[in-house]
């Protein structure tokens, strides 16, 4: 049986919370496409890749809403980190053939990017 959009998103941002890269892995389509305000970035290992590197600052991740229609996922949280201010953020995601094959994520990167130098 084939998860929903839906559940497809929970999976990813449980998975991206408790650091279990390769279960992420398991979700995103070889070709997944990513961007971001921090990113843009092309495949499956280097979105991973990304998403690990983001975690070694994640503290947790505050899901407000999740809608969902069809193939898209609009996730509405706050992304609480160890070096910056939470930061409200919207992450859409499309699920095609049971894995995600785009996410854009949309939040003011200003603390994140500070806190690094």
């Amino acid at each position: 049986m084939t998860a929903s959009a839906a559940e497809l998103a929970e999976a990813y941002f449980t998975a991206w919370q408790e650091r279990d890269f390769t279960r992420l892995r398991s979700l995103l389509a070889d070709e997944v496409s990513f961007a971001g305000p921090l990113a843009t970035i092309e495949g499956a290992d280097e979105c991973v890749a990304g998403l690990e590197g983001m975690a070694q600052v994640l503290d947790k991740i505050e899901v407000k809403e999740r809608l969902a229609d069809g193939p898209s996922v609009i996730t509405w949280f706050d992304l609480h980190t160890t070096i910056a201010e939470p930061a409200p953020t919207a992450n859409w995601m499309r699920v095609e053939d049971g894995l995600i094959s785009e996410i854009r994520v949309a939040f003011d990167p200003r603390g994140i990017l500070a806190a690094r130098g």
